[in-house]
């Protein structure tokens, strides 16, 4: 049988889709809030549609991005790395989310699900897959962390034994703040430049992930929104915001390449919480809750544990 050629209509197609389905699945969470749309283009080439819900009764703020865009040459600092891309016309779609939840007994949550594509002249196409999601707690539970890595694992399953190891080895690397010597939060799946397994399955997999987001996110937030906290919790909070803030603007290299390509810069620093604290010398009292925090922001076998 012939594998099927890369389809990047069909996967623009179904990432829109995608979106559509996360924004109502977490509205329906939320209650009250909804997203409202910014629908944008770029001279370049492409667009995108940005959606934020902002001021919900359970989401402070969350995006939802849809992005579309291509260019006939990638910035330099692109191509360091692959030179086979100079050159070459391309295009990226994908969906990107961040969600600020209001009560810090709610974590943090992220996801990505991406396709890469480059039509080299004279050349067969080059085209991958990237994304993954990760969880952020500042007060964490570990029947939370468990589920959220037992979706993950049952996921990954018809993709191989050794997927979801390898991908949540991948998350437990990449989100990590060299700076600050610890992990973003407790991890998940991260992988990027997937095609070895072939077009078809490849996009299978992306559909795995990015429909198992809200599997592994909503109930989280189910059993965590109405938990009552007082000023100390949102203190915390904010002061751990201000790492997701570190992670974006020194790291991430989503972010980089989106305003190295000309990306919107409001689209791509949406991730950025509403609000944020930082401050000099902050050492959680021995002891407490919030010094607890500390033993999740090291990588761990989640499952094994449970």
């Amino acid at each position: 049988m012939t594998e099927p050629t890369p389809n990047f209509d069909t996967v623009r197609d179904w990432l829109r889709g995608l979106q559509d389905r996360i924004c109502r699945g977490l509205e329906e969470e939320d209650g009250q809030g909804r997203f409202a749309e910014d629908a944008w283009t770029r001279a370049e080439g492409g667009g995108g549609r940005s959606r934020v819900m902002k001021e919900g009764a359970v989401f402070e703020q969350a995006g939802v991005g849809f992005s579309e865009v291509s260019g006939q040459t990638l910035p330099a600092s692109a191509t360091a790395h692959r030179p086979e891309l100079a050159g070459a016309p391309w295009r990226a779609v994908g969906v990107s989310l961040v969600i600020h939840p209001r009560n810090p007994y709610v974590p943090t949550s992220h996801a990505n699900v991406r396709y890469f594509e480059a039509r080299p002249e004279g050349r067969e196409p080059i085209w991958w897959f990237g994304g993954g999601f990760d969880l952020t707690p500042f007060y964490p539970f570990d029947e939370d962390v468990r589920h959220w890595h037992g979706v993950a694992r049952d996921l990954c399953a018809p993709f191989g034994a050794t997927r979801y190891a390898e991908h949540k080895a991948w998350c437990d690397r990449y989100f990590f703040l060299k700076h600050r010597n610890e992990c973003r939060g407790v991890g998940g799946l991260f992988f990027d430049d997937l095609h070895a397994d072939g077009f078809e399955r490849s996009f299978a997999y992306l559909r795995a992930v990015g429909e198992g987001y809200l599997a592994a996110y909503r109930p989280i937030v189910a059993r965590r929104k109405a938990m009552p906290y007082g000023e100390r919790e949102r203190e915390f909070q904010l002061y751990r915001r201000g790492r997701y803030v570190e992670f974006n603007l020194v790291w991430d290299r989503g972010t980089l390449f989106g305003l190295q390509s000309g990306g919107r810069t409001e689209s791509i620093l949406m991730s950025l919480p509403p609000r944020v604290r930082f401050e000099y010398g902050y050492v959680p009292e021995p002891g407490s809750a919030e010094a607890r925090l500390s033993e999740y922001l090291v990588p761990r076998d989640w499952l094994a544990e449970g």
